[in-house]
């Protein structure tokens, strides 16, 4: 095996610049909305660290203002990330022999993180783990930077804060543009579209997630059987 003299940490940085440019914008929008309602930046660096989880973070804001139930919160928080439970699955073979950085990557997978890992495959004689482990922790980095840049600026600013939580839909929109453009296959794009569309319009917008995501996975699978009995037979033939 030849052996690649690339830095992981080199090669992995260009791989995080989409989600870095994302990622300090929501970050900052978070640090802001957290800051408007009273939690100062150690509240805001301790949730970023130990929770990262940026949908469940923007919703975190409100129930922690609300005060409610510990137990109406993990509610919440499984349902909301949920998802996660179908992005460990779509991992497993990656992660497979991992040792000594697995629990964090686990904890680190992330929407975007996931986006960029599952396409990732490291060139022949790179630790894929180190790989995998730049890819996470550049991306928490920069999560945590831009709240605590937003923390700050929320001290000093006074805004209309209507509408920041939608810098998140805005990121996942750059990702699926950005994969759509430079992947040549689309049926895994088109599949959630189309399973997420059908989802919404029997489940409804409040549970419609976790049955969309059973779905793209189901159709997933299928598809990555069928293109393996393709390969199977034409090695058969020739």
């Amino acid at each position: 095996m030849e052996k690649n003299y690339q830095s992981p940490l080199r090669y992995a940085f260009p791989k995080t610049v989409p989600v870095m440019v994302g990622y300090l914008f929501l970050g900052a929008a978070y640090g802001i909305l957290m800051k408007v309602n009273g939690f100062g930046l150690v509240w805001t660096v301790a949730v970023s660290l130990f929770v990262y989880a940026g949908s469940l973070q923007y919703a975190g804001v409100s129930l922690l203002a609300a005060a409610v139930h510990p137990l109406y919160a993990l509610a919440m928080s499984l349902m909301i990330n949920a998802r996660h439970l179908f992005y460990g699955l779509s991992v497993l073979d990656k992660y497979r022999d991992i040792k000594g950085c697995k629990p964090y990557l686990i904890f680190a997978l992330t929407d975007e993180t996931f986006s960029v890992i599952c396409n990732e495959e490291p060139p022949e004689g790179m630790d894929k783990a180190s790989v995998y482990f730049w890819i996470s922790f550049l991306d928490q980095i920069y999560w945590v930077a831009g709240s605590v840049l937003g923390c700050l600026a929320g001290s000093i600013l006074t805004f209309n804060t209507e509408g920041l939580d939608f810098a998140l839909t805005a990121l996942f929109v750059v990702i699926f543009t950005d994969q759509w453009i430079t992947k040549k296959d689309h049926r895994p794009a088109l599949t959630g579209l189309l399973v997420s569309a059908a989802c919404l319009a029997v489940f409804g917008a409040d549970a419609f997630i976790i049955p969309a995501m059973v779905g793209i996975l189901a159709v997933i699978v299928g598809l990555e059987k069928v293109d393996r009995k393709k390969v199977e037979t034409v090695c058969k033939e020739n």
